[in-house]
């Protein structure tokens, strides 16, 4: 993980996913992206052309949604399912539980599903269900 930003105002999902497809080589290809949000207020269809190509790109979309909007919940798994990758909610009481995530979301990268498996750790078994369903 080389980068992390936090930005307000309107998600810029669109924007994230768009750079995530022109990042990355054939020696260095990008192997995840993490989005963290609460909200998703863009064009759910744009999004999820975009989130396809991820997927025919083996680029995985990992999304944690802060609290319980059905909406945003409901295009974050669509992203995750589509780019083959996962979908989990957290809440901010929960901040251990996100650092479990975006720990196995490394080990992800690292060593793909082999290396979840063979890990026991929450954050690994939660993100492993997630990849499991979309395979």
């Amino acid at each position: 993980m080389n980068n992390v930003s936090c930005e307000a105002g309107m998600t810029q999902i669109h924007r994230v996913i768009t750079q995530a497809l022109s990042a990355g080589s054939t020696q260095h290809p990008l192997r995840a992206v993490v989005f963290v949000g609460d909200a998703c207020e863009e064009d759910p269809e744009r999004l999820m052309a975009l989130a396809g190509q991820c997927g025919i790109k083996r680029i995985p979309l990992f999304l944690f949604q802060e609290g319980g909007d059905a909406k945003t919940r409901d295009i974050f798994k669509g992203l995750a399912r589509l780019s083959h990758g996962a979908y989990a909610p957290f809440d901010a009481q929960s901040a251990e539980q996100l650092k479990q995530l975006l720990g196995a979301v490394v080990r992800y990268a690292m060593g793909g599903l082999k290396a979840l498996r063979q890990s026991a750790a929450p954050g690994d078994k939660l993100l492993l269900e997630q990849l499991d369903t979309h395979s």
